[in-house]
């Protein structure tokens, strides 16, 4: 192997990296809805493993694409009862660290939210601001945005919600 393949393999030539994350889960009546780390006053929640947090999720993953680490379900498997139930903090938490401790920063993130009931345009900055202290970062780096999906497909019948997410990290140059 020569020097660069070596240096290769220590740091990347791009001292940044992005990442995207999709989630969809299924809406049901009767389960506390959990949406982008707060609960929100809703007949329907997500049908799911853990809490359901489907915002987390995608930012969950988009983290992970950064670095090539595979996907949430990877590293917290819904076949496991260590994962049963747990508040998705936890887990986005979890892989935080784990992005900290290969050397990197995450610089900002951005979501996306698509779901038709509850409006949820009020409730953005209490997200913004749980997400950016779970993820120990500025809340001016942390964006989402609502959307419905026009009253179309399964968003628009009240039957699910989808969230894409976006992350960019940066190597942290004093690790």
């Amino acid at each position: 192997m020569n020097d660069n393949t070596q240096n290769m393999n220590n740091r990347t030539p791009f001292p940044f990296r992005i990442g995207n994350g999709y989630d969809v889960h299924a809406m049901e009546n009767g389960i506390p809805m959990w949406l982008g780390g707060i609960q929100i006053e809703s007949e329907k929640g997500f049908v799911a493993h853990s809490d359901g947090d489907v915002a987390i999720h995608a930012l969950c993953d988009a983290l992970l694409g950064c670095l090539a680490l595979g996907d949430i379900g990877h590293y917290f498997p819904d076949t496991s009862d260590d994962w049963k139930d747990v508040d998705s903090k936890v887990l986005l938490k979890i892989v935080c660290n784990q992005i900290r401790q290969l050397g990197w920063e995450i610089g900002n993130t951005d979501i996306t939210i698509a779901l038709q009931k509850p409006k949820i345009g009020h409730l953005v900055e209490s997200m913004r601001a749980t997400l950016a202290k779970v993820m120990e970062i500025d809340i001016n780096c942390v964006s989402i945005k609502a959307s419905t999906n026009e009253r179309l497909g399964f968003v628009g019948r009240c039957e699910g919600c989808q969230v894409w997410a976006s992350a960019l990290i940066y190597q942290n140059p004093s690790h």
